[in-house]
């Protein structure tokens, strides 16, 4: 099971990953590259998804009078709720191999930034050169740069203040929660009807709105910054996908109030 994971995702990301590095000569624009060229190619598998989740959205009024109407009659409910759901063409369940796959692509990448970053400098090419293919290979004392500007991509992207006894969250970190932030507002409808208290899952998703950035900081404390980043950057390139599929979405309240929107 290892070695058809390593052959069939680790290894072509790690390659990847270092033949990016070569080609741009810094750690950080081969991480902004690398994910900006994943999520191109699933694009196709997101983009049914987000559709899906815009119809749903504009299914929200007829969903809450079927609840109204089915009121403690649980599976006639979720009966009515289907049948809505095939009338339009919705599966509900579009959106799990998208989920399912960059969770599968993050736990792939992650060991990829371990294996390049905590190497120390003088093993790095007897440690790597086994893994990488043949045109890939790196040089006799090849030294890899772990620096993308003033972030050092090995560690937790943190910031110490004299006087606070505890690290705060740096600027990428920050940067990585508020675009989680609007990203997940954008999926919410434009015009939201209120949450019903016993519906469980309307609940939860409005919690996670704000369960998710505050995650990606706590997370950013043990993670290193360089997968920070990807994160970073995996998250604005779908949020500018879900504009052009769904539009602002939950956002186009505040964009009106700011006079970019009419």
């Amino acid at each position: 099971m290892i070695e058809i994971w390593n052959t069939a995702l680790f290894y072509p990301l790690l390659n990847l990953l270092m033949w990016l590095y070569k080609l741009t000569g810094n750690f950080g624009w081969a991480v902004i590259t690398l994910t900006v060229g994943l999520r191109a190619i699933m694009t196709p598998l997101v983009w049914n998804s987000m559709k899906a989740m815009k119809k749903q959205q504009e299914l929200a009024p007829e969903l809450a009078k079927l609840k109204i109407e089915y009121k403690d009659k649980k599976q006639e409910l979720m009966t009515a709720q289907a049948e809505l759901y095939k009338k339009n063409g919705i599966n509900p369940a579009s959106g799990c191999l998208p989920q399912i796959l960059q969770i599968v692509v993050l736990i792939a990448l992650f060991n990829a930034f371990n294996m390049v970053l905590n190497t120390p400098p003088a093993e790095i090419v007897a440690k790597l050169n086994p893994t990488l293919y043949s045109f890939n290979k790196l040089a006799e004392n090849t030294q890899i740069s772990p620096w993308f500007y003033s972030i050092n991509m090995v560690k937790p992207d943190l910031i110490n203040i004299p006087g606070i006894k505890f690290a705060l969250p740096g600027v990428l970190v920050l940067l990585s929660a508020l675009i989680q932030f609007l990203s997940s507002k954008m999926m919410m409808a434009e015009n939201p009807t209120k949450a019903d208290p016993d519906d469980v899952m309307a609940s939860t998703s409005e919690q996670m709105i704000y369960m998710f950035p505050i995650m990606t900081i706590i997370f950013a404390y043990q993670f290193p910054a360089g997968l920070v980043l990807y994160w970073t950057v995996f998250s604005l390139v779908s949020g500018v996908q879900q504009y052009f599929a769904t539009g602002w979405g939950g956002l186009t309240p505040w964009i009106k109030r700011l006079g970019l929107l009419k």
